[in-house]
């Protein structure tokens, strides 16, 4: 099992090929309270995260032995560490293929360091409500009662457990935000919902919640939904309007 670095400060994985990127940019969040790891390819990173467990990987785009857009793929679907992607590339289309592979943020080279830093204490701050909430909250006996499970396009979505099942496949467990924006598209099947409105139905009040950070979640939820070859996506995106849940909805009791 990996060992987790320090509590008392947050760790931070660096990868990129480049020493005058890694080292002074390692310098830099270790003045800012960061603990940091370095690698200089995609094989040490593998390494790395054999040993510990990150709170933050910083990933290189080009890397000598590895696409970073086929590794943030890969870390997103083995062990789900924010990762944020540092390129000279600086398209709308890399952006959005980054985020949809499961980038938690995209920062273009040259880059301000401070700028980064603010960016990894947003995507910690964003991790960390529902990581204290999964481990610190006691189930409500009340509301596992009358939480519904929900019947659609094949799917049945189970509010109690936050799981997702189709056919004979295993359960998909959601994250807090996953499961809270997947309830708020199923209370509202085939509406157009802005982004305004979908960070309003999912967000506290005193949480700072952004477009880009919508744009995120619900990549994330619609590579869970993944249609099978022939059917329709379910999660679509109207551009310039939002996003809307083309199906039907089926309320269960639980």
């Amino acid at each position: 099992m990996p060992s987790i670095l320090s509590n008392k400060a947050p760790s931070v994985l660096i990868v990129d090929d480049s020493r005058k990127i890694r080292d002074p940019l390692a310098t830099f969040l270790r003045r800012h309270t960061f603990e940091v790891r370095t690698a200089a390819d995609a094989a040490g990173m593998w390494q790395l995260l054999k040993q510990h467990s990150f709170g933050v990987i910083i990933l290189d785009v080009l890397l000598p032995d590895g696409d970073g857009f086929e590794l943030c793929s890969r870390l997103y679907r083995r062990i789900d560490t924010p990762v944020i992607l540092l390129t000279a590339r600086d398209t709308c289309a890399d952006r959005v293929r980054g985020l949809d592979l499961g980038a938690d943020d995209y920062v273009t080279k040259p880059f301000e360091p401070r700028e980064l830093v603010a960016r990894i204490n947003s995507v910690l701050r964003r991790r960390r409500p529902a990581i204290a909430g999964q481990a610190l909250s006691a189930p409500d006996p009340v509301a596992m009662k009358m939480s519904p499970c929900y019947l659609f396009a094949g799917w049945r979505y189970d509010a109690r457990h936050a799981t997702l099942a189709r056919d004979q496949e295993p359960p998909i467990l959601l994250s807090t935000v996953e499961s809270k924006l997947l309830q708020v598209f199923l209370n509202h099947p085939n509406t157009l919902l802005p982004r305004e409105r979908l960070i309003d139905l999912t967000s506290a009040t005193d949480r700072d919640v952004t477009d880009r950070a919508i744009d995120r979640q619900v990549s994330r939820l619609r590579r869970k939904l993944a249609h099978k070859p022939g059917e329709p996506e379910l999660l679509r995106t109207i551009w310039g309007g939002g996003y809307l849940l083309a199906s039907d909805v089926v309320l269960q009791a639980p």
